[in-house]
């Protein structure tokens, strides 16, 4: 008995493809040893790549501590 509709050729690699992801590996973020995914900022220094340093300070990242705390971040107490 055939299937009730064939599938593509297109079709079939691309799902192929997706089968074949990996899980995501977090790297290490150099300044605070903290994990963080590549290609991303880290949460505690901001750090993306050397020479590069983003700073929101509304999302309390790249900020002091204390400065978090008075801008409404995570880490209130």
């Amino acid at each position: 008995m055939n299937p009730p509709q064939r599938v593509s050729y297109g079709r079939s690699r691309r799902r192929r493809a997706h089968d074949a992801l990996d899980i995501i590996t977090p790297g290490v973020d150099p300044v605070s040893g903290q994990p963080k995914l590549h290609h991303r900022v880290g949460a505690e220094t901001g750090y993306v790549r050397p020479g590069l340093t983003i700073t929101v300070p509304k999302l309390g990242i790249g900020v002091a501590k204390k400065a978090r705390r008075n801008a409404g971040g995570s880490d209130q107490a």
